[in-house]
């Protein structure tokens, strides 16, 4: 008699957003097809008594074999990084299409799908960066690429290669109201971290340290207020992306209350590290290894970001995987000739898109600050229903894709770069130890990471269109 499965998971504690229960579940042809208490035999079986069976994780922000202005080399391209992103725990991402200035906004999307085609071990989905909003770009180029399921985009306030002004910023914004897209912003005031900047290296601090220093929190509040202004005028919905304290918060906040549709997003750095990692050993260049925009606070804005993971001022909970090398020939890592002049050089971004998952579950659910469907909404479920993937995916419910990530919410791990899968030759989580870690991850049906080990073919990831739905319009 043949199997009426492909796959049975068998006795695992199945979590969702809303509840969970202990159910097996049915996949034929890469779909959940059954849940029940006791399932008829799969061709596969794979027991989870006493694991934690979760949707598969959704890292909603990651940079992959992004170019840069300065010759510096990104360490991940789609191989490595959805390798890594599988390893913990995930099964989709969302990576970014650089848009470089003076180039087609078409010809990006489709020089990025070259890249990442038969490079997947996860499935992916890309948001579009508008750094050059030309009237080709706003007229057409946009327009017929949200309508082809791009339908989020990310623009930058800060960075003299991509920063957008006020009027720019508003164009961009009506575009995506009268076509229905999603605004991601990047809010640092760019104005206000190149005075800070000039004023540091003037009085001599060009340490890496002083990266925190000229990215203050009041250049990220002053542009989360500007950005939601612009949101205002032109009605439109947005994201503040990489959320890193209360003053930001607040902001987004205000705006809610008086029944603005903006949504917000936080990340591992913001929970786990402070502005004195930057520091490195004794002020020297090892802080490098922690630069990214905006920088990690204090304790007081860790707090602040608990209350927001808490009370819901955060939908997301993404990585912001941006890596780069720290050493590396040719002056192509962090640990460059000119970065070692002043902390305005060194690359922007620090990995973690394997560590996203393990971070959040050991402070977050071990450690009894948030619950674990919480957990799923934010790491799953919720990047799933603002981006028009839901209920593809981010649930476990008849008729989702069959992603599943198998988690052993006792597994006690210590991170260290010799255990990761990314492309880096670091990672600034290096010793922090965690309780609950992803030991399977399952794609459409597929296991494609076992016990650390990938088992997955890196052909095996699609390329997802996305819809309007969850993305604050009637």
């Amino acid at each position: 008699m043949s199997a009426q499965y492909d796959l049975v998971i068998r006795g695992g504690t199945v979590v969702t957003a809303a509840d969970q229960f202990t159910a097996d579940i049915g996949v034929v042809d890469g779909v959940i097809t059954a849940l029940a208490a006791k399932l008829p035999g799969g061709a596969e079986e794979i027991d989870a008594t006493g694991l934690m069976v979760l949707p598969g994780g959704i890292d909603a922000h990651v940079h992959l074999d992004q170019p840069t202005s300065d010759g510096t080399k990104m360490a991940d391209d789609f191989e490595s990084g959805t390798r890594s992103a599988a390893a913990g725990g995930n099964t989709t991402v969302l990576p970014f299409v650089m848009q470089q200035k003076g180039s087609s906004l078409r010809a990006c999307v489709e020089e990025y799908h070259r890249k990442a085609e038969g490079n997947c071990y996860t499935d992916v989905s890309f948001h579009m960066v508008v750094s050059d909003p030309s009237p080709q770009v706003l007229g057409q180029e946009l327009p017929a690429l949200v309508r082809d399921g791009y339908t989020s985009f990310k623009v930058f306030m800060t960075y003299d290669d991509l920063v957008l002004n006020d009027a720019e910023l508003l164009s961009v914004f009506d575009v995506a109201r009268r076509e229905k897209a999603l605004v991601m912003v990047h809010a640092e005031g760019n104005d206000a971290i190149k005075y800070m900047t000039t004023r540091l290296e003037t009085e001599g601090k060009t340490a890496p340290y002083y990266h925190a220093e000229a990215h203050a929190q009041i250049a990220e509040r002053e542009a989360t207020h500007r950005a939601i202004s612009h949101a205002q005028l032109t009605d439109v919905p947005v994201v503040i992306v990489h959320v890193s304290g209360r003053d930001p918060m607040e902001q987004i906040q205000w705006a809610r209350k008086r029944g603005m549709k903006v949504f917000a997003e936080t990340c591992p750095q913001y929970i786990a590290l402070t502005k004195d990692d930057l520091k490195g050993l004794n002020m020297d260049f090892e802080g490098a290894k922690y630069v990214c925009s905006p920088p990690p606070r204090d304790s007081d804005s860790q707090a602040a970001i608990w209350e927001g993971l808490r009370d819901g001022t955060f939908d997301i909970f993404a990585s912001d995987h941006c890596p780069f090398y720290f050493d590396a020939p040719q002056d192509t890592g962090k640990d460059n000739a000119r970065a070692r002049t002043s902390f305005k050089w060194v690359p922007n971004g620090i990995p973690g898109v394997e560590t996203r998952m393990p971070i959040l579950f050991s402070e977050g659910v071990s450690n009894g600050r948030i619950s674990i469907e919480r957990f799923v909404a934010l790491t799953s479920s919720n990047p799933a229903k603002l981006y028009g993937l839901y209920p593809q995916k981010g649930t476990i419910a008849v008729g989702s894709d069959a992603d599943f990530t198998i988690w052993d919410a006792n597994k006690k791990v210590t991170i260290r770069q010799d255990i990761l899968h990314h492309g880096s030759d670091y990672t600034p989580y290096e010793g922090m130890q965690v309780t609950g870690w992803p030991v399977r991850t399952i794609l459409r049906g597929e296991t494609i990471m076992h016990e650390g080990k990938i088992t997955g073919d890196r052909t095996r990831g699609a390329h997802l269109k996305r819809d309007f739905s969850g993305m604050g319009y009637p």
